[in-house]
């Protein structure tokens, strides 16, 4: 196993493994002790009260970030007629019916986030396999008949979230390159969300695990309660 680089041992040497940082307090040091010379994005990761394996105890959801995510996702879009004219109006990178479902059933992946109307699910349909849960689903917003807005909130800030099979779950919040408010107030904004998707089946502590991080730098631990205290703001 190769060893890390010297900047990410410097940086790791800046954060507490054992302590459990205020919210402001590890995003700081997160900014602080990002490595990379490129504006590294941050991601928090949660680890979850919850036993997905149970139906009853999934969390999944969408939120829009007030700051954004710092990248704007390639948004690809399945419409025909007024629709697609709305959808490539609000900025989707791509537009199209039955040759699109052709091109992606063919390999094409460049795309972040698939939309599509209802009526054109009949025929995305038989891309399911391949897309797995990156296929358009009404619970995540992403099967509308309100294309335009759908597609203005993804460019600007509006993230899917879905917990795995182990109970964890992660998502981005900004760049490091933003003010240490910004990054606050998307985190609380997540994690308000997350909460509110708490499933009623769950018991006991929710938040069991928090951490904030860059893309190259080391991860520092959140206290959970300060955590619940910033989503419940």
């Amino acid at each position: 196993m190769s060893a890390h680089g010297k900047k990410y041992e410097a940086a790791i040497k800046q954060v507490d493994r054992e302590r459990l940082y205020g919210v402001e307090e590890a995003l700081q040091l997160v900014k602080e002790a990002a490595p990379a010379k490129f504006d590294e994005t941050v991601d928090v990761a949660l680890r979850l009260g919850v036993d997905p394996r149970h139906g009853d105890q999934m969390v999944r959801g969408t939120v829009t970030l007030p700051h954004g995510t710092g990248k704007s996702p390639r948004v690809v879009v399945f419409a025909k007629g007024e629709r697609a004219a709305e959808a490539a109006q609000a900025g989707a990178d791509e537009v199209g019916a039955e040759e699109l479902v052709a091109k992606i059933d063919g390999g094409w992946k460049d795309f972040d986030v698939l939309v599509a109307t209802r009526d054109m699910m009949s025929v995305v349909g038989r891309l399911g396999k391949k897309l797995g849960p990156r296929m358009p689903n009404p619970k995540a917003g992403t099967v509308t008949e309100e294309i335009g807005r759908t597609v203005r909130d993804l460019k600007h800030g509006k993230i899917e979230f879905r917990v795995d099979k182990a109970g964890n779950l992660h998502a981005p919040i900004g760049k490091v390159s933003y003010d240490l408010e910004k990054l606050a107030e998307n985190l609380a904004t997540f994690l308000g969300a997350v909460v509110k998707a708490r499933p009623a089946a769950t018991k006991g502590q929710y938040l069991k695990r928090v951490v904030v991080s860059s893309t190259m730098g080391p991860g520092v631990k959140v206290d959970p309660a300060a955590a619940m205290a910033a989503a419940e703001r």
